[in-house]
């Protein structure tokens, strides 16, 4: 597994695509929300940007990259020739997908840290850290679902873009207008209840047994993800 995710990251950093989308777009849009924090801040609030950058790194650097680096192995054949060794199906993804979120998670981490030491700590870092880590494995199970009906790296320009976007404008749209009304349907939608998490861990002013009731909707989201992915996931190129 570990010389699978060694030879993982080397191809990241070789691959430009994957450095702009996933590691450059992701830093200069936070840099942006954190730059001009007290305007965005007025529209929603301080946990309103955290969501946003967290989402934002999500769903580029983990999600879209997850997409297409699957899709890319897969269109080349690595990955059934990796399914010819001793390893696992299990020791497989967990190489693949090991440096992608290790990297979305130190990036995240950065982010939020700098976004603390500009605007002020957040007001729960310990529920802020399981907000972060329930949207990555959130993000990971959808992109493993994706991953199944994408046929080529071009293709996941097309297929990651329903979810990468939506989230991030459902993230926006909780973060701005909370969830008073409509507040169901804003839970259940993918990232709905993580961004909620979120501003909750960031604001603070919410009961921590109220906030942590918002990790069940995340996490249903991890299962009904995997079992698509369990479904459409395939380990050689449509014939």
């Amino acid at each position: 597994m570990l010389s699978i995710a060694l030879s993982e990251l080397v191809q990241i950093f070789r691959n430009r695509l994957v450095l702009v989308t996933g590691l450059v777009m992701p830093v200069a849009v936070s840099a942006f929300f954190i730059s001009r924090h007290e305007v965005f801040a007025a529209l929603g609030s301080l946990g309103y940007i955290a969501a946003v950058v967290l989402f934002t790194v999500a769903a580029f650097t983990l999600y879209t990259t997850t997409v297409t680096t699957l899709a890319s192995r897969r269109q080349n054949l690595f990955l059934k020739r990796l399914r010819s060794t001793a390893a696992g199906d299990t020791g497989i993804l967990l190489g693949l997908l090991l440096p992608v979120t290790a990297i979305s998670l130190v990036q995240a981490a950065v982010i939020m840290t700098v976004l603390g030491a500009v605007t002020g700590a957040p007001d729960n870092v310990l529920l802020l850290a399981a907000a972060v880590v329930a949207t990555m494995i959130m993000m990971l199970g959808l992109a493993l679902a994706t991953a199944g009906v994408t046929n080529s790296p071009e293709h996941a320009q097309v297929t990651t873009l329903p979810i990468a976007i939506g989230t991030i404008v459902v993230a926006s749209w909780v973060g701005i207008a909370g969830t008073e009304d409509l507040t169901l349907l804003k839970r259940l939608l993918p990232g709905g209840s993580a961004a909620e998490l979120v501003v909750n861990a960031w604001n603070g002013g919410v009961p921590i047994a109220d906030s942590l009731i918002l990790l069940a909707p995340t996490l249903s989201w991890v299962v009904v993800a995997v079992a698509l992915a369990s479904r459409s996931f395939r380990w050689e190129p449509r014939r």
